[in-house]
């Protein structure tokens, strides 16, 4: 668990300094492109249970929760034009580095989610889940693709979440759980990268 904090607060560390350039100027972006914070803040579900707010690069209009559902679905009109190209490249998950440096999230490791969702986790694999830090990449975030495209044909997104999509991203979590290791953890980063590359 040391050795995973160390490499965890190194390259997170690394990531902020040699991304700082990006970094400002997608918030510079974000903030030309639309009304509101450059930064959108969300509680999440970590470690023990532990609630905490995850950091990400702000990809929909103000106040986008109070005018829809905590899950996006399809082409979602809340999302800005330059929300789609960050998403698209996974680049409004990079501010997460600030949660992993801060402790509560590791690179690596089951996707954290928010508690409604986690409160109808399965009580085994809730508890086996939650023993290990939530990360920014998994199994899950690369090898699962469908979930916007299962969401945007349903008539119901939220069940459609809660009984296709949960079930599956809950396996590669438990997954994660029983293989990781920093050099999983390594691999997984790799492939992490060569994905958004694609």
């Amino acid at each position: 668990m040391i050795l995973k904090r160390v490499f965890d607060l190194l390259f997170s560390i690394l990531g902020v300094f040699f991304l700082a350039p990006l970094l400002l100027l997608v918030a510079v972006w974000i903030k030309l492109d639309s009304r509101g914070p450059v930064f959108f803040r969300q509680e999440r579900v970590g470690r023990h249970g532990r609630i905490f707010r995850i950091f990400k690069f702000r990809t929909m209009c103000l106040d986008a929760e109070t005018k829809g559902r905590q899950i996006t679905v399809g082409e979602d009109p809340r999302i800005t034009r330059s929300g789609r190209f960050l998403r698209h490249y996974k680049l409004d998950e990079l501010p997460q580095l600030i949660n992993v440096v801060l402790g509560e999230m590791s690179l690596v490791g089951p996707r954290p989610e928010v508690p409604r969702y986690v409160a109808i986790y399965p009580v085994a694999a809730r508890e086996l889940i939650l023993s290990v830090p939530p990360g920014i990449t998994d199994y899950a975030s690369i090898e699962y693709r469908d979930e916007n495209a299962i969401l945007g044909r349903a008539t119901d997104p939220d069940r459609a979440y809660i009984e296709e999509v949960m079930p599956v991203k809950i396996g590669y979590y438990q997954r994660y759980v029983a293989e990781r290791s920093l050099w999983v953890d390594f691999i997984l980063i790799l492939r992490t990268l060569k994905a958004i590359i694609k």
